[in-house]
């Protein structure tokens, strides 16, 4: 088979995004031209690699197969590139980051300083739950992630960076909102507002509890902090959260924290990079930024909550290992 490395990165993009038309927009093609090259690589391979149903665009079998080779073909010689330059002593190159949803309320403002030190840098910042940015991780398709709980499915090297302080929260008139000091067992007769399965948060709040014999009797499963908030803030129940996400709705009152004995549980954000990859320049030096200065910037933006928090050692960092 003769492939060439210009029909794999085309069909690299469809293949990411299933859609021609966001490929041929990304690589500065027309769709007829990325469709061609695809007909091409289908005709080398002597197999189809795309369907459409309807309007929408699946990988087949051999589609998704020849896909995953294109992705590492693409990330080689990225590294290649990039390798090269730092040699030549350029300052550009490409970061990939994944952030879980929770820490999308600071990501942008740590990008946003870095990119001031390095304005050449090409960054794309991908947000999704905990799930998604473990397999992104896996299939080598961002260079570091930003996350509460490293994964333990995978060989990682991950280093804590910033504090994440986790707190109960209700709305204003909530009856227990005004109460000085809650044990956690007056917690278990709340209705609970939980993020999905296998987010971090979630499983702090239900390692708190378990430790303090509180089974929730009532719960409602959500899949963002946004709608969590806006639930907290319209009487349907408690929640669990990290007080980085809530700090407009403090500051404003239209969430209140709970004092809830052995809260804020202090947990840490921490940047996790497969073991075995090889970073290049550009990730190398977002990821001493973070260990280095993110917490000035991040206490910078949030001086009441920084003020009162108090000091914790930073645990070392963890090199997990499959299981």
């Amino acid at each position: 088979m003769h492939f060439t490395l210009r029909q794999l990165k085309i069909f690299e993009a469809v293949a990411r995004h299933l859609s021609f038309s966001r490929a041929a927009e990304e690589l500065h093609l027309t769709q007829p031209a990325v469709s061609m090259q695809v007909r091409s690589l289908e005709e080398a391979a002597g197999l189809p690699l795309t369907e459409q149903v309807g309007k929408r665009v699946f990988l087949t079998e051999a589609g998704a197969e020849l896909a995953r080779h294109a992705r590492v073909v693409a990330q080689q010689l990225r590294e290649a590139e990039e390798a090269l330059a730092a040699m030549k002593g350029l300052r550009g190159g490409k970061l990939n980051i994944g952030v879980v949803s929770t820490a999308k309320y600071f990501a942008p403002r740590l990008l946003t300083a870095f990119r001031a030190e390095h304005p050449d840098v090409e960054l794309r910042l991908g947000v999704n739950n905990r799930e998604a940015i473990v397999q992104q991780l896996g299939d080598n398709e961002i260079d570091l992630a930003i996350m509460g709980r490293p994964p333990q499915e995978l060989e990682t090297v991950a280093e804590p960076f910033a504090e994440n302080p986790l707190v109960f929260v209700a709305a204003p008139d909530h009856p227990l909102a005004q109460a000085r000091r809650l044990a956690p067992p007056q917690l278990a007769d709340e209705s609970f507002l939980l993020r999905e399965p296998g987010s971090g948060t979630r499983a702090a709040m239900e390692r708190f509890l378990a430790e303090h014999g509180v089974v929730p009797e009532r719960t409602v499963e959500m899949t963002s902090n946004e709608t969590i908030k806006q639930a907290v803030m319209a009487g349907m129940g408690i929640s669990f959260i990290s007080e980085r996400t809530i700090g407009l709705e403090l500051a404003t009152g239209h969430i209140v924290r709970l004092n809830v004995a052995g809260t804020p549980v202090r947990r840490h954000w921490y940047v996790v990079h497969r073991a075995e990859k090889r970073l290049l320049p550009m990730a190398q030096a977002f990821r001493g930024f973070l260990l280095k200065e993110s917490a000035r910037f991040m206490e910078r933006a949030e001086p009441a909550r920084a003020a009162a928090a108090r000091p914790g050692k930073k645990p070392p960092a963890r090199r997990s290992r499959k299981r």
